[in-house]
């Protein structure tokens, strides 16, 4: 790596990631800004978990609001609770080393679903548990409805 690549990427990013793929590409290894391509890559990989982290918590939200509100269950829930399912099991067959997190997302999205239950059901926080009042395979199971 040299100065020039670290203030470019401090500078311009985007024209810092052209450079760094063209040297990739054209294997000009002394040009490549290694510490950064590695975290660069890393934050990349994390973006994968925080999706899987995000459709989880949606899911959860979804599917706490279906549990404790049933008179307003509706088609609109219904086909977020589908989409985020099928979006979550596609994630998980491009990313299969996501399944090794599942578990760590899974306790990670069981309180941002509650509080997006809590935020848009307008209920009383109380009613909705703290620890998951379902398992995280249930959650990935499109028969499961509770």
């Amino acid at each position: 790596m040299t100065k020039n690549n670290q203030s470019l990427y401090d500078q311009d990013f985007y024209t810092w990631t052209e450079k760094q793929a063209q040297a990739l590409l054209q294997h000009q290894v002394e040009l490549l800004d290694w510490e950064h391509l590695a975290e660069e890559l890393s934050d990349f990989g994390n973006r994968h978990y925080d999706q899987l982290s995000s459709r989880l918590a949606v899911l959860i939200g979804h599917l706490l609001k279906w549990k404790y509100q049933p008179e307003q269950q509706g088609s609109s829930w219904r086909a977020t609770i589908r989409e985020q399912r099928r979006k979550l099991d596609r994630l998980l067959q491009k990313n299969p080393g996501l399944k090794g997190r599942w578990q760590e997302a899974w306790e990670e999205a069981w309180l941002d679903g509650r509080d997006l239950a809590i935020r848009e059901t307008g209920l009383d926080e109380s009613i909705f548990p703290e620890c998951p009042c379902f398992s995280s395979e249930q959650v990935q199971d499109d028969s499961f409805w509770p």
